[in-house]
Parts: structure tokens; sequence; C-alpha cells
């Protein structure tokens, strides 16, 4: 297997074992630590996609959706001062939109790997992005969705409050989810830099 590769293995198993801890600490009244490492997954998904190829691509998510799994099951186990770090639908949440966003992305990509340089990691990863938040979020919070863990009180993310403080009057976890897709869509911007720089960096070492 290509060192190359094998890093990026690494890296994706890294950064979701980091972003499972981060989540626990807030940041603001929004957003958690994690929000911001998170959304470099797709960084190392579209480089794996470039570099290898779909079927790579996929097999460095599916080692990132195993980790996650891990992760989720290790958080149910530990108990903090509201209950378990870690809640069901959370667990199923997290765990469905990773793989299914990051799937999506891959397919976005490579149906536009051969236009310019910059298309194919943005438009995959905002489109992947956003998958990944709307599914996230809905599961994990939606009052609708009760029926996935009845014992799991989430009326406190159902409170009526206006968006981000400012806007109008919805859900909290709809503001939770908005300031989270906002921090992915401007990592999916910045990311566009190192992408690049690595892109050539790598292809460079791999002649």
């Amino acid at each position: 297997m290509n060192r190359s590769l094998i890093i990026g293995i690494i890296a994706m198993a890294a950064l979701v074992v980091a972003s499972n801890i981060l989540v626990q600490f807030l940041m603001g009244n929004w957003l958690t630590w994690g929000a911001f490492t998170y959304p470099f997954a797709f960084l190392i998904t579209d480089l794996t996609n470039r570099l290898y190829g779909v079927k790579q691509a996929r097999n460095v998510v599916l080692v990132g959706f195993c980790v996650g799994v891990l992760c989720s099951f290790i958080g149910t186990q530990i108990i903090g001062e509201f209950g378990p770090l870690v809640t069901l639908r959370i667990a199923i949440g997290s765990g469905f939109a990773f793989l299914i966003a990051q799937l999506v992305d891959i397919l976005i990509f490579d149906r536009l790997r051969k236009n310019r340089w910059w298309q194919a990691p943005l438009a995959s990863t905002l489109i992947g992005s956003s998958i990944d938040t709307a599914l996230f979020f809905t599961i994990a919070f939606s009052i609708s969705l009760t029926v996935l863990e009845p014992s799991n009180d989430v009326s406190w993310a159902n409170e009526i409050l206006p968006l981000l403080g400012l806007g109008p009057n919805l859900p909290l976890w709809i503001s939770l989810g908005f300031a989270d897709w906002l921090v992915k869509v401007s990592i999916a911007l910045i990311a566009l830099v190192p992408f690049r720089l690595l892109i050539i960096r790598l292809q460079k070492v791999s002649l």
C-alpha cells in the first residue's frame, strides 16, 4: 500500500477520534470545538480521491466510519452529568451522516474530477457538508424523530429561540446546525489552498 495512502487512513482515523473528543467542549453558544476539526475529513477524502481514485477514497471513509462507531460506543458507556456522553440518537445521526455525506462527496468529486482543479473539491465538500449537517442535527435532535429513542429528552434542543440569537424564531437545534454548517462552508473555502499545495507535493513525491 502506498505510504501516502496509509498516512491518509491514519489521518482520517485520528481526525474522527479528535472530533469525537472535542465535540464535548463548547465554544460560545452555538458551537463545539469539534466543529472546527471535523470538516477536514472532507479534505482527506478529496485528497485520496484525487490521488488514488474512488475505491481507495471509499476505503478511507470506511475506516473513518468504523472508528466513529467505536468512539460512539465508548461514549455511550461514559456517564456524564446529564447521562451518557453519547446518546443513541447522536450515535445514529453521527454515523449515518458521516457515511452518506462522505460517499456523496466521493461521487460528486469523481464526476467533476476533469474540471478545473478547484471545482471538484469545492462542490463535493459544500454538498457533502450540507448533507452531513442536515442529517446529523435532524436525526440527533428533531422532536419529530423521538421514536428513535423515546427515553432521550430532546426538549432543550427544540426550545424556540431566534436563529443564532438574531433571526426568526426556530428550534434551538436549527441554530446549532446552521452555525455548524457555516463553519463547514468556511473551512471548505480555506481548505482549497492546502488541497492544491498537497496535491502538487504528493504528486511530485509519487513520481
